[in-house]
């Protein structure tokens, strides 16, 4: 066993310090020989096949290979340094035709082949404190045909080095198994440390690892909200009665230096039929859909001038069945003409800074014809029970022909849709990039 080091020029590989113990065995024998014609003991020549990895910054890598003899196999053992995907190289004539690595579980590990099949390197660092199994199937031409020979590598990673732990807890609520929300609810990732814009590799490290899965498979993408938030949206809508799965792939990956990734709790929600709420400024109307079929047309009155309601598109927050209303709250002083204080039942929150939908009894003469009120959206109490009822969390609400300033996307609610996929990719540190036939998300660990 001798120990080379690799120029390998890689860029954009996720980090994680990875120690490896392997032993290589060779369990294949050769082809029997041609009828008629005497066996000939021709042993193989030594294959030899190196481990190695290399680090996240790219460039130059500078981190040793070890190069293992298959006719005398040894522990393969990589230094701290290496942060890398595992990478594979035949060092021999041949070619490896088959490589399949697994984890424990007998979950299978993604890769690429490359070098004209002497070479394979998984797509993302390998977990650490893990056990992992690799199978090779190597082919060498010989005189008298093709000589295989199946190899296996048996490796462990090193447990993560003690330190700050990166986890990270995910929205929507609680995401108990069975609660279902409306097709606009985003994903949330808060991380439990910060992960600045100026550490872009960090960055990519924490985005390729959180796993969002959906079925039915839709597209979508991480947004960086600020240094310790993400959202995660489709392209367009969840589909009507998905359900979405999504983990933290960090356990023991390497961050930063003094940073890496420790466990998080998993999240799986569901997703109901796609209802929207439409209120139409111009028209003093809202119209209610659910998958695509008018539901009802209600007389609605939204914000007066000065408090004019906002546009775009909204989330459902949460819905309060009686909810006090004051004033001071927007910033109105006491004492003031504009100054109310009052109990609103059937509320259904679109903004944390307090928009509504909900009943005003109190403006009925105003429903359809004027806007009257200090930015929610009023309706009778009827309608506003029906609507109540009718509607859930991440439903959406959509203003339109109004005169209030846009929704923010992200200070005040949900205001994602309000970014255009282009504007979303933007803001993800894996830059903008096509689709993948059948994605559910951002390119994460390995298919398991």
């Amino acid at each position: 066993m001798s120990d080379v080091p690799s120029r390998r020029y890689v860029q954009g590989w996720g980090a994680l310090s990875l120690a490896v113990g392997a032993v290589l065995v060779t369990t294949a024998a050769a082809q029997d020989p041609a009828p008629g014609r005497a066996a000939v003991a021709a042993a193989p020549g030594p294959a030899l096949l190196t481990v190695g990895t290399c680090s996240v910054t790219g460039g130059l890598c500078r981190v040793p290979r070890t190069t293992v003899s298959l006719d005398a196999p040894a522990p393969v053992e990589l230094p701290g340094v290496a942060t890398g995907p595992v990478d594979l190289a035949l060092r021999t004539p041949g070619r490896l035709t088959d490589v399949t690595v697994t984890d424990r579980r007998g979950r299978r590990i993604a890769g690429r082949a490359g070098g004209d099949g002497t070479r394979w390197t998984s797509d993302v660092p390998l977990p650490a404190g893990g056990a992992y199994t690799a199978r090779l199937v190597l082919e060498e031409d010989r005189p008298g045909g093709v000589r295989r020979r199946i190899l296996r590598l048996a490796v462990r990673t090193a447990k993560a080095p003690e330190g700050e732990r990166l986890t990270v807890a995910f929205g929507p609520g609680e995401g108990a198994p069975g609660r279902t929300y409306g097709v606009g609810q985003p994903v949330t990732a808060q991380l439990s440390h910060p992960v600045p814009a100026a550490e872009p590799g960090a960055r990519r490290i924490v985005e390729r690892a959180l796993e969002v899965r959906s079925e039915p498979r839709a597209e979508g993408a991480w947004h960086w909200v600020d240094a310790d938030t993400l959202h995660y949206r489709p392209r367009v809508y969840w589909p009507s009665g998905a359900t979405v799965r999504v983990r933290s792939g960090l356990d023991g990956a390497r961050v930063t230096d003094r940073l890496h990734g420790g466990r998080s709790r998993p999240l799986t929600f569901t997703t109901g039929s796609r209802v929207e709420a439409v209120t139409d400024v111009a028209a003093h109307e809202m119209r209610v859909y659910r998958d695509g079929r008018l539901l009802r047309v209600i007389p609605v009155t939204t914000g007066k001038p000065g408090f004019r309601t906002r546009v775009g598109t909204k989330v459902v927050l949460g819905k309060e069945s009686m909810v006090r209303m004051r004033g001071d709250s927007i910033g109105i002083a006491r004492g003031s003409r504009e100054f109310y204080d009052l109990k609103v039942r059937w509320a259904t929150r679109v903004t944390w800074s307090g928009e509504y939908l909900h009943a005003a009894p109190w403006s009925l003469d105003a429903q359809g014809s004027e806007d009257v009120s200090h930015g929610c959206t009023g309706m009778s109490t009827e309608a506003a029970r029906w609507l109540f009822r009718t509607v859930r969390e991440g439903d959406l609400v959509r203003v339109v022909h109004g005169y209030g300033e846009p929704m923010t996307p992200f200070d005040n609610g949900y205001g994602d849709w309000n970014l255009g996929w282009p504007d979303w990719l933007r803001g993800s540190a894996l830059g903008v990039r096509p689709a993948r036939p059948g994605s559910a998300g951002s390119p994460l660990r390995p298919a398991l």
